[in-house]
């Protein structure tokens, strides 16, 4: 093992869930060639080719789960093969679901092409040779992979997965949105996870994927039970976050948008921390609070920033923010702000 390909595999082997590297401390003749020895040991074996040559520059950040792992890419242009040879000499059997960020991504496998744009995605294996593109748009290239194990997803079984290699898959609406977002915020949603977080964190990107699978193949069907409910809770949730401002939203709100009844909705939370009211409430005084220690907002009193997130009554909100946090709203205020308020007449 070259010292290069030491350095590599040192690298991205930290403590916890999430890993960074980059190329930056290198010797800049050393770079390209460091590169190409970590995307072999974590990713698949190819060959790279670059046009930047000793002006290469890679940045990547990984969480690694038991049974995936999701990998963000920023790097400068270049190309890359997969030969039969070097997929017959190791084969981790995987499939890697790709979410382009910035740039275009170029495909060819099983003589299939998608040229991919940002806030797209699309599907390879490493069990088939493939020859790839990278170019940048006003900016280095960013990708994000996430790794799906040939036995973990549903699909691979009976061949179905390998019909969408080098097919594109619009990134703009339904699961495919929700994944793209999910996994463009996974790796600070990652830090500091206890490992049964992290778990949930891996089976949803896993599910997501399987959805978003299967419903370009419509073969939904061949989802798991367990996997579409993680799909629906995670549906759920965005919805939750979009509208959280919203004084109207509220579970009868929820179910109705998603088509499910109230029932079916707080099913769908039982097993989770939080009921579904929960859920709505704590994000309205995280929103509440972050706001309230923002100086720039000072302006603005604490029943306005009360309303601005969907609370009716301030004495309702002030008693949820003491129950929450232990101490009033307006002790959350920067120490110049509360200086700077009248202070309260004297009684006479």
């Amino acid at each position: 093992m070259s010292v290069v390909d030491a350095t590599a595999i040192s690298a991205i082997d930290p403590a916890g869930p999430v890993s960074r590297i980059s190329t930056d401390p290198l010797p800049a003749a050393d770079r390209l060639a460091w590169w190409g020895d970590m995307v072999d040991e974590t990713v698949v074996s190819v060959s790279i080719r670059c046009p930047a040559g000793n002006g290469f520059r890679g940045v990547a950040e990984a969480v690694r789960f038991a049974d995936t792992e999701v990998t963000t890419f920023s790097f400068s242009p270049m190309s890359a093969k997969r030969s039969p040879l070097q997929v017959r000499r190791r084969d981790p059997e995987a499939y890697y679901l790709v979410v382009v960020r910035s740039g275009v991504f170029r495909l060819e496998q099983q003589r299939r092409v998608a040229c991919v744009p940002a806030g797209d995605m699309v599907l390879f294996s490493t069990s088939h040779p493939l020859s790839c593109e990278f170019f940048e748009v006003n900016g280095p290239v960013e990708l994000t992979l996430l790794r799906l194990n040939r036995t973990m997803l549903p699909l691979a079984a009976a061949g179905h997965a390998d019909k969408l290699l080098g097919e594109g898959i619009s990134g703009g609406t339904g699961s495919a949105a929700l994944l793209g977002g999910f996994l463009t915020g996974l790796p600070s949603a990652a830090d500091g996870c206890s490992a049964t977080e992290l778990a949930r964190l891996d089976a949803i990107g896993s599910d997501l994927a399987a959805t978003v699978l299967a419903a370009r193949l419509d073969r939904l069907r061949d989802v798991p039970a367990e996997s579409r409910t993680t799909v629906l809770r995670t549906r759920v949730n965005a919805f939750i976050d979009h509208h959280v401002a919203d004084p109207e939203l509220r579970p009868a709100t929820i179910a109705a948008a998603h088509h499910i009844s109230v029932r079916t909705l707080h099913a769908l939370f039982l097993d989770q921390p939080e009921t579904v009211a929960a859920e709505i409430r704590r994000r309205r005084l995280e929103r509440c609070r972050d706001d309230l220690a923002d100086p720039a907002l000072g302006h603005r009193t604490i029943g306005e920033i009360a309303a601005r997130w969907g609370f009716r009554s301030l004495g309702d909100f002030s008693r949820a923010f003491r129950r929450a946090y232990d101490c009033a709203p307006s002790d959350i205020r920067p120490r110049r702000d509360r200086e700077a308020q009248p202070a309260p007449r004297k009684a006479t």
